[in-house]
């Protein structure tokens, strides 16, 4: 009985060792490839639980997921003749996997060559467009020349290329000092320029003040002289009346002006005979002093 039993265990374990050595998984995120003695013999995509020979056949898991390429930092020249250092990204998904294991056997390799591949057409087409074009909207349609580009030399990987995209396009650092000291340059050109416009405007507006200033000036004098000769005009003629109506008065009044001119100073001294005529209307407050 206990013979029985140890045959039954083995075989169960026998059993067991063929099943799983006869049954393999595959996820969402593989497909697989059956080989046997190096050989294909079918290709699986869904994901569940498959069967294959043991011990004659073997199973080689591919990522069915996109993946990533990082290609390293290119420098390229555009048709514009400016250099760019292009940081550009690519994502692909293997979509024959018989095709990808015989081409390339590993994702690290076709990774390699792809990187290669798409810094190739980086090359081609930037060199084609002006740096503009890369800054602009057009970029869409350069990236998409880009990608066709790549995925006619990944079809012979197995792979196809989803996306390509640049993440960075900068300058050199030459190019870029060269730039900024152009850039400097101009805008002290226009600095220089703006003074120098600035000066022009106000010199033209300090003449037009000027010339107006004397222009204003000359009318001033011109009316002042104009109001002074009338002034003087209606003087003389109230002066010629009052001294035809009362000739006493302007007598009079021709003497106060006298005093007036001759003792205009401070320390005046006037050393003249008390019965001048310079001083006929000092002797009596009624009227000149008779006339001697």
């Amino acid at each position: 009985m206990s013979r029985k039993l140890v045959a039954l265990g083995v075989t169960a374990a026998i059993a067991a060792i063929v099943a799983s050595a006869s049954l393999f998984t595959v996820n969402q995120t593989h497909q697989a490839l059956v080989l046997q003695f190096g050989e294909w013999k079918r290709t699986i995509k869904e994901p569940g639980l498959h069967a294959k020979i043991p011990l004659v056949q073997n199973v080689v898991l591919v990522d069915a997921r996109v993946l990533d390429i990082d290609p390293p930092v290119e420098q390229v020249i555009l048709a514009d003749q400016k250099r760019l250092e292009v940081d550009a990204f690519a994502r692909y998904r293997i979509v024959d996997p018989l095709q990808f294991y015989q081409s390339a056997g590993s994702e690290m390799v076709v990774e390699q060559r792809l990187s290669a591949v798409v810094n190739s057409a980086l090359r081609r087409v930037l060199g084609n467009v002006t740096l503009l074009a890369v800054l602009s909207s057009e970029r869409a349609k350069v990236m998409t020349d880009i990608k066709a580009q790549v995925n006619q030399e990944a079809q012979r990987f197995g792979v196809e290329i989803v996306d390509v995209r640049i993440r960075r396009a900068d300058l050199p650092e030459a190019t870029s000092q060269a730039v900024y000291q152009r850039m400097q340059s101009e805008r002290e050109r226009e600095a220089r320029e703006a003074r120098a416009q600035g000066n022009e405007q106000a010199q033209q507006i300090r003449s037009r003040a000027e010339r107006e200033r004397t222009v204003i000036l000359a009318e001033a004098q011109r009316d002042s002289q104009v109001l002074r000769g009338e002034g003087d005009n209606q003087a003389i003629r109230i002066l010629a009346e009052t001294a035809s109506k009362n000739p006493d008065f302007y007598g009079f009044y021709r003497s106060l002006e006298a005093y007036k001119a001759a003792l205009k100073g401070d320390n005046t001294s006037l050393v003249l005979s008390p019965d001048s005529e310079f001083f006929r209307y000092f002797d009596s407050v009624g009227g000149p002093a008779p006339r001697r």
